[in-house]
């Protein structure tokens, strides 16, 4: 019976950790800086222009930011 407690509040401490971490990463996604032209080309990015929604700056790793 004590193990069974045990575990339970285990688990239910690793669930409460796993969705504020997940809110933390959303949080983050969310909030994305803008990148200026001159920034984008110094970090070996490329300025990518996307019709009626201005210009973005794709990175090496494959993320894009906007420009601003």
């Amino acid at each position: 019976m004590r193990m069974r407690r045990i575990l339970g509040l285990a688990l239910a401490a690793a669930t409460l950790a796993g969705v504020s971490a997940v809110g933390a990463v959303s949080a983050g996604a969310a909030s994305s800086p803008n990148i200026s032209r001159d920034d984008c080309t110094a970090a070996g990015g490329q300025v990518v222009a996307r019709p009626y929604a201005g210009y973005t700056c794709t990175l090496p790793d494959g993320t894009t930011q906007a420009i601003t």
